[in-house]
């Protein structure tokens, strides 16, 4: 995997994906938005990956937002392809079989903010800042922001911070549930792999089906009551099951196999 502005690290089963242009905060571009979308489609594709961190490169940003510089050159008609690209991309996060944790480490606002919610979870740094301000272009959200915002933190306070374009910082993120963890910056990847890791030791058909069943919670088609009955049919015939329960009962670990 070679990239121009993201770098990526497979360790132990886990792929580093890091945003990479320090020089701009790590804004998100159309080529960053390619990339990530090729990164994306190796972890889905590549069975060594079992789990993924998204971070940003250097001590001040995640990803500060998109690379608004590139706006001035998009038509007024196409407007909403941008939108509709980002958000396919963060689909492809959010809905990803494999866990994919954010580690903030900065900045992570506009599309960087969307990016890292995007993610299963989030854990961030004692200097990570939060917000919306695409009012101050006279812009919205567009990467699925009003959304996501809205369902982490509550209506009131997403309405509040997207209409004001304020910042927060890492601990009232924390307090709203937008973040669970806040660690120092030179610990922030190491607890990232530390949750992570502790996963992986887990069924991944279980966590699969963990994730597929939270997300239909915020799908309009679906049911999410029949979602997981139909999920919890499918984890209960694999062999990963059968040996949980039987490691139960013989008081011993389980030794999943993923399958």
């Amino acid at each position: 995997m070679i990239f121009s502005t993201i770098k990526t690290e497979l360790d132990n089963n886990i792929l580093t994906i890091t945003i990479n242009r320090p020089d701009k905060l790590n804004a998100l571009n159309q080529i960053v938005l390619d990339e990530l979308n090729g990164a994306m489609e190796t972890v889905y594709n590549e069975d060594i990956i079992k789990g993924v961190i998204i971070t940003g490169e250097g001590e001040k940003a995640f990803v500060a937002g998109a690379d608004i510089s590139e706006f001035v050159s998009v038509k007024d008609d196409e407007g909403a392809l941008l939108s509709q690209k980002g958000q396919e991309i963060f689909f492809k996060i959010e809905n990803c079989p494999k866990p994919v944790i954010a580690a903030v480490n900065g900045f992570a606002l506009g599309g960087g903010c969307e990016l890292a919610m995007a993610c299963h979870f989030r854990l961030a740094s004692t200097n990570a800042k939060f917000g919306q301000p695409e009012v101050n272009l006279g812009l919205i959200p567009g990467y699925g922001g009003t959304q996501r915002l809205t369902m982490l933190v509550g209506k009131g306070k997403a309405m509040e911070l997207m209409m004001t374009g304020s910042m927060i910082g890492a601990d009232e993120a924390k307090d709203l549930g937008l973040v669970n963890y806040v660690e120092s910056p030179e610990n922030l990847i190491p607890k990232t792999k530390e949750i992570l890791n502790m996963i992986l030791t887990k069924s991944l058909v279980a966590v699969s089906k963990v994730i597929a069943a939270v997300n239909s919670f915020y799908e309009i088609d679906k049911d999410g009551f029949n979602e997981e009955v139909h999920l919890f049919g499918q984890v209960f015939i694999s062999d990963d099951k059968k040996e949980g329960t039987t490691a139960f009962i013989e008081k011993r670990k389980p030794v999943f196999k993923g399958k």
